[in-house]
């Protein structure tokens, strides 16, 4: 692919929105209202979005734990592609995010706390007290986990992720795993940061799951998305 392909990135992604995304209210609101909330645009792109959400869908996925909720962008496009189906449980630390995030849920049409039901607070402290509960039995394991947070501990919540799971066939999806990867040194030209994680190494260790991880260009630039399989 030539320098000049790349270059239209944008004109692509705007084609695919004209012809496989119709205007949707609610997620656009989503964007607009986190905006004028104060909140930062790192939410997924439209593209991103979809392509999530679909992979629930693939799977025919009941139960979806998303670890960074933000203003609810993605939240909106599972909730929409599990209707009927299942839930999704997503944890955000920020209040003011939270409040926002189920402001947008709400205008989107999606019930919170029946479809989408946002936690409050780390998700280290939580996401162990979530696995008590699937271990009494009082809440399913989940079967699609989405990781868009924090980059310091993205292998602490893939850790988690595999361990909520129901097991063989759950997807653990983490965004912005290739960004992650230059920006800390891991990969590429940048000076290695003294404590960074390799991801990308821990999870190819980890014969829990088989993994790839995924390079995308688009709208948002250049990064990509680490997917595993549960064994």
């Amino acid at each position: 692919m030539s320098v000049d392909q790349v270059n239209q990135r944008k004109a692509v992604d705007a084609y695919v929105k004209k012809h496989l995304l119709p205007a949707d209210e609610g997620l656009e609101n989503a964007y607009t209202n986190s905006t004028k909330k104060g909140l930062p645009m790192i939410a997924v792109s439209e593209i991103q979005g979809k392509f999530a959400s679909m992979l629930t869908t693939i799977g025919s996925a009941r139960n979806v734990l998303e670890i960074g909720t933000l203003g609810g962008y993605s939240s909106i496009w599972f909730a929409q592609a599990m209707k009927g189906r299942g839930k999704v449980t997503s944890i955000e630390v920020i209040p003011h995010h939270r409040d926002v995030a189920i402001e947008n849920l709400r205008t989107a049409g999606v019930q919170v706390p029946e479809e989408v039901d946002v936690l409050l607070g780390a998700a280290l402290n939580i996401l162990p007290r979530l696995a008590a509960e699937i271990e009494k039995r009082e809440r399913e394991p989940f079967d699609f986990v989405f990781i868009d947070a924090d980059w310091d501990n993205q292998w602490n919540y893939f850790d988690f992720g595999v361990k909520l799971s129901k097991g063989k066939g759950s997807v653990i999806y983490i965004d912005n795993a290739v960004r992650n990867m230059l920006e800390s040194g891991i990969v590429g030209d940048a000076e290695r940061e003294k404590d960074a994680i390799d991801l990308v190494a821990n999870v190819g260790a980890d014969d829990r799951v088989d993994a790839v991880v995924m390079q995308t260009v688009g709208s948002k630039s250049y990064d990509g998305f680490l997917l595993a399989i549960v064994k």
